[in-house]
């Protein structure tokens, strides 16, 4: 994520508040649907049949297209209730998801620990061998793999780049979070207790056992998934069920609790690479600060997210069964992975079923 001292500048994006955007509606009592694995067929359930608000559709749609979105999906109980297209993208296109594949991550991670190949709470070094960073041994063996995991390895998070030499020792591991792209080290970590490259693993293992398609793209130091908006949509579909696609259980409901909880103490906002809605309090990406509330005080506060650069999002709502897509460029001229976007969105999508 591009470094920027705009970053303060976001702190009146959180500041505003709906009139009670976590008022409960019913939740549908339907059974979960899950898409085949193959082919392009997906249930759908129309506003009507929810009791929705018709009239909040197009105000929806209009501040999406304004905002220059790509793809707008919501899901509500798997089926498919908004799937719009906008600026030329379609169904077939694929985007790339930014910061929002760190959850990606967070998952096959978790399933590499039920397969026995890892624990993340062994120290990084186990894995891939010292040396990794510029700290000393005593200092390097202090970061685990959960540490990774929770943004908390300790390391300089002044650069995104991952070799040796820019992993710089700032404080001890667990005492400091902050944003940084050292978390792609698990995918080091997992490829060498796998025995295999990380895609291999990922597309065995992950994204043909949900029939997602998309593929990794190696940009620098940053690794990127890109997908169709319906891969991404089957990805927060497996995440509202707990790791669940029908009767498989891909990744175990212990580590799926434990990813979308708070990680530890100093950023409450955040678990394992997700993002979590609703907390006391948060930390913003290249902030030290901690900003009192919700992070986004317009949705629901047991929604949890992944967020990527130039608002790639998907919000996950287990009260409501819902799951929320949107790619697209920027909302506006700040690339961060959260934004006023996020809160005027949430006004938009509330105002159908409030």
């Amino acid at each position: 994520m591009t470094k920027t001292i705009c970053i303060i500048l976001t702190i009146f994006a959180f500041a505003g508040c709906s009139s009670d955007p976590n008022e409960q509606t019913p939740t549908p009592t339907e059974s979960m649907y899950f898409p085949p694995l193959t082919g392009n067929t997906w249930e759908t359930k129309s506003v009507a049949d929810l009791k929705w608000n018709q009239a909040a559709v197009q105000p929806l749609l209009d501040y999406l297209e304004l905002k220059h979105s790509k793809s707008f999906i919501i899901l509500i109980n798997g089926r498919i209730v908004m799937e719009n297209y906008f600026n030329g993208h379609s169904a077939t296109t694929n985007w790339y998801w930014a910061s929002a594949g760190k959850t990606l991550t967070s998952t096959i991670t978790g399933i590499a620990q039920q397969e026995n190949l890892i624990n993340i709470n062994n120290k990084v070094s186990q894995y891939i061998g010292t040396g990794w960073t510029s700290e000393t041994l005593t200092q390097e063996n202090l970061i685990t793999c959960k540490n990774l995991l929770t943004m908390t390895s300790g390391l300089d998070d002044s650069t995104d780049d991952v070799d040796p030499a820019s992993l710089i020792y700032k404080a001890d591991a667990g005492t400091r979070w902050a944003y940084h792209n050292v978390y792609v080290k698990l995918q080091d970590v997992i490829a060498k207790a796998s025995g295999q490259t990380w895609q291999n693993y990922f597309n065995a293992k992950l994204r043909d056992k949900i029939g997602m398609e998309g593929n990794w793209v190696q940009l620098g130091a940053n690794s990127v998934y890109t997908s169709t908006s319906r891969s991404m949509a089957r990805f927060g579909l497996l995440m509202l069920n707990k790791g669940k696609w029908e009767n498989n259980q891909i990744l175990n409901e212990a580590y799926f609790n434990e990813a979308t909880t708070t990680s530890q103490n100093i950023n409450l906002g955040y678990g394992y690479l997700w993002w979590l809605n609703g907390k006391a309090s948060y930390h913003l990406p290249q902030s030290q600060l901690t900003f009192q509330g919700s992070i986004i005080p317009t949705a629901p506060n047991d929604m949890f997210m992944a967020l990527g650069k130039n608002d790639q999002k998907i919000y996950i709502v287990p009260s409501k069964n819902m799951v929320i897509i949107r790619m697209g460029d920027a909302a506006d001229n700040v690339n961060l992975a959260l934004s006023d976007f996020d809160k005027t969105l949430w006004e938009k999508i509330s105002a159908l079923y409030q």
